[in-house]
């Protein structure tokens, strides 16, 4: 059974990061630091260990923020070109998982030095990422950090170019909601427009999410930036523009649906079965698909399906699956086959009863069926 993911955050980490302060800072208090953390430390999970060492960091650092910045900054190990993830401290300074705690520490106490926390959020998310910390200062200035995250698209590091994204997605999960770009997204578009062809997919799947997020709440300005993008679009952009509206496609939105080359469908028949009329719980059921075209002319289809999942209350909640791309030549038939598997997730609370489910091609709902989940 793999280590819980809350284990990254360790005291053998934690007493690396205290021998490095120290080494930089003869003052710090090593075992002050250690045991502030170490207290019911095997108790906290991942948010709230990363919490802890932050308030450590606050109790024995300098008060001085800019003496404090020094002592960080001398603090850290190699740069990294890549995963972050993949990043480790060690004997030559701190980078890795560390540094979600030092970033949240320069979010807390860097306000009144934008300057010097710039400098060093840029520098941290060199070897991890800022960009749950970077959101503090996006939400209380927002324009000056932005003018500043559009020189990072030019950075030769592309953990730097990454952040000039990631850290302004106004949904990131498990960050800061930014309010001001869920409302108006512009600002967050002009940023993403120098990084449309960034040479690193890394940093274009980047741009890709933080469009996601803005379809959930402006779905036709996102539909809108797809055209523009598509025009004279390299092949690596036409990825990054479809990865960016796969929300708009599994949602039917009509004009992106157009945009991208998939217009209604013309069909003679669309049948969509189920292998059983009932599912226990923990086992799948099989779907198949049948259309037949009645056009004239090739037609590139996008194939979902949806399941209305029973709720408490009585009513049923649609998830859209992905199911298949294909071109249907004209006048022919296609068939295809999926398992889909109904089993205990977090993400999901399952209740027994029927569960309609809808077979949906460029984003009209052709065919239906359903099944009864027994529990």
């Amino acid at each position: 059974m793999p280590e819980p993911f809350k284990h990254v955050f360790n005291l053998e980490l934690v007493r690396l990061m205290a021998l490095h302060f120290h080494r930089n800072f003869s003052e710090f208090s090593s075992d002050g630091f250690i045991s502030h953390i170490d207290n019911q430390f095997d108790g906290l999970e991942f948010k709230q260990r990363s919490q802890r060492i932050c308030e450590a960091m606050i109790a024995y650092l300098p008060d001085d923020f800019e003496a404090a910045a020094r002592i960080i900054e001398q603090s850290l190990g190699d740069t990294i070109e890549g995963d972050w993830s993949l990043a480790t401290s060690n004997e030559h300074g701190i980078s890795g998982w560390a540094i979600l705690p030092m970033a949240q520490y320069v979010a807390i106490r860097g306000h009144g030095h934008f300057d010097r926390a710039m400098g060093l959020l840029k520098e941290m998310t060199k070897r991890n990422t800022a960009e749950f910390a970077i959101r503090h200062f996006l939400d209380a200035d927002p324009d000056r950090t932005l003018s500043v995250m559009k020189t990072w698209t030019r950075d030769e590091n592309l953990n730097v170019r990454r952040l000039a994204s990631e850290g302004c997605r106004p949904r990131l999960p498990w960050g800061l909601r930014l309010k001001q770009y869920v409302e108006n997204p512009e600002p967050v578009i002009s940023l993403l427009e120098l990084l449309k062809d960034d040479p690193s997919e890394y940093v274009r799947r980047s741009v890709a999410n933080n469009l996601n997020d803005i379809a959930k709440d402006h779905p036709d300005t996102v539909c809108e930036t797809a055209k523009r993008w598509l025009r004279q679009a390299s092949p690596e952009r036409t990825a990054l523009v479809k990865h960016a509206c796969r929300t708009l496609l599994k949602n039917g939105h009509t004009e992106t649906l157009l945009v991208l080359g998939y217009s209604e469908a013309v069909l003679s028949s669309a049948i969509l079965r189920v292998s059983s009329p009932a599912l226990a719980f923990g086992n799948h059921i099989e779907l198949t698909a049948e259309l037949s075209s009645s056009s004239d002319m090739a037609q590139p289809l996008m194939i979902d399906y949806i399941v209305h999942h029973q709720k408490a209350n009585g009513s049923t909640s649609p998830k859209v699956f992905k199911w298949n791309t294909q071109e249907l030549a004209p006048h022919s038939t296609t068939k295809i086959k999926k398992k889909h598997t109904i089993k205990p997730i977090t993400t999901r609370t399952y209740y027994p009863g029927i569960h309609k489910v809808e077979l949906q091609v460029n984003g009209k709902v052709v065919a239906q069926t359903q099944f009864e989940l027994m529990m």
